[in-house]
């Protein structure tokens, strides 16, 4: 009875340094490196601004998710608290929509990686790279999910001395005024060319929704709450270092970039981090970017073998997937869900020839609103999680409580309604408001066919 008990319970095997870098790695994407060029080219050194404001409710929206999670560290992810206190119906909606979300980043971030290898090695057909990369990913995956843990922690570090190295060389040259092959580096490149609102409040208020699209994967923290070993320690320690990391990877390597290139010399067509190094005269630049943007579009792909996983177990658990997919091996992995997962992708890598790359950016753009919105339903699940348990958390207390909850509420669907009336994101706002109405049909005819 033991032995059953065991295998029916998921490995508690993260430790503190792979929660750690679990979060870190949830909260720096691919967009920091390739689309920051956009981002400051819209809304020029306004964009600091925007990474605080955005990086201070992701925050919020953590501590949120940590209290829940500490209420009843037997619960295995979120999602059980989106059953306990919004019901079976917001579970299978919430939980479904996650799964999509991880699924359709992963398609863009493997097809991606055939891309990048293919820089150093053109002769490599498009489909190897994310056959070989998705087969040793999936390998590790069922090992055990330490196994997952060090490869998230080693992808993490690369992108953690990438922005680090950024930062540190950024100061140098700002404090030492260094001149570069476009201008001389100086702090004062961040006010001195139009100002810190150049392209106005318009441009600052439009550069919110590629900021909030930087640090979508931040929640995976809170898929981990069930394989690790000490969460009551660990998952508080990843949150609330969270500002810190904020500050150093996002605010910090923008103030590097414009110090170092004033914000109207950045070009939208190459990494900032690129042109920081190669102005410098740094042999190889867009070698080394490509390297790291390889890792974490590898890193991308390994959270979502382990988020979709996790989310089909927790999905399963519930009753709102099929009980064969909570299935653990005796390494404590839901292996069937985690088949489920990487079959999925590998028919995307077999089909990537025969859908428009333009498909795949209009994918990532659904994907990331539902990202927003599973962090809407998370905010609305604390809320009424603290009106019926009024003390909360004693030793992980949400700040500023009901006021934080509500703010944050207020903000994340003052982002959702920008990207309705943006013509860029218009198509894909709609298509993800259709989707959930379809989820909510799908959840009714499944309870009404049951129920006969």
């Amino acid at each position: 009875m033991q032995t059953d008990q065991k295998q029916n319970t998921l490995s508690r095997s993260l430790k503190s340094r792979h929660i750690q870098m679990i979060a870190i790695g949830g909260a720096i994407g691919t967009g920091l490196f390739l689309g920051s060029g956009s981002a400051i080219h819209t809304s020029g050194p306004s964009i600091i601004l925007s990474y605080l404001v955005v990086g201070f409710f992701c925050f919020l929206l953590m501590r949120a998710i940590g209290e829940l999670l500490l209420s009843d560290t037997r619960k295995h992810s979120f999602l059980d608290f989106v059953k306990d206190y919004l019901g079976d119906r917001w579970e299978f909606v919430t939980g479904w929509t996650y799964w999509f979300c991880w699924i359709s980043l992963a398609m863009a971030d493997l097809t991606a990686t055939g891309i990048y290898i293919r820089y150093w090695f053109p002769a490599v057909p498009q489909w190897l790279p994310p056959f070989v990369i998705l087969l040793c990913l999936f390998a590790a995956n069922m090992v055990n999910v330490g196994l997952f843990g060090e490869l998230e922690s080693w992808f993490s570090m690369i992108k953690v001395l990438a922005i680090i190295l950024l930062v540190v060389v950024g100061v140098i040259l700002a404090v030492f005024h260094v001149k570069t092959s476009q201008s001389t580096a100086s702090f004062s490149n961040l006010v001195s060319h139009g100002g810190f609102f150049p392209t106005g409040i318009t441009g600052f208020l439009m550069s919110f929704q590629m900021v909030v699209f930087a640090f979508v994967g931040i929640e995976m923290v809170g898929l981990t709450a069930g394989e690790t070993d000490n969460p009551e320690l660990n998952l508080p320690k990843a949150i609330n270092s969270l500002p810190i990391r904020i500050g150093l990877f996002y605010v910090g390597s923008m103030i590097a970039v414009m110090s170092v290139y004033p914000w109207n010399n950045i070009t939208t067509t190459a990494s900032p981090f690129v042109q920081v190094f190669s102005g410098i005269g740094v042999v190889g630049a867009a070698g080394i970017l490509n390297f790291v943007v390889l890792t974490a579009a590898i890193s991308a792909t390994n959270s979502c073998l382990f988020s979709t996983s996790r989310t089909m177990y927790a999905l399963s658990m519930g009753g709102n997937a099929s009980s064969f997919l909570n299935r653990l091996g005796r390494n404590g992995v839901p292996n069937i869900a985690l088949n489920f997962s990487t079959a999925f992708l590998l028919i995307i890598v077999i089909l990537n020839y025969f859908i428009p790359a333009g498909v795949f950016n209009l994918v990532s753009s659904v994907s990331t609103i539902n990202f927003v919105v599973v962090w809407v339903i998370l905010l609305i699940v604390h809320l009424k999680y603290r009106r019926q348990n009024p003390d909360g958390v004693a030793r992980f207390k949400m700040p500023g409580y009901p006021i934080a909850d509500y703010a944050s509420l207020a903000f994340f669907v003052f982002v959702l309604g920008f990207l309705l009336i943006s013509s860029a994101t218009r198509i894909a706002m709609v298509i993800s408001v259709v989707s959930i109405g379809a989820m909510l049909v799908i959840y009714q005819v499944i309870q009404a066919r049951a129920s006969k």
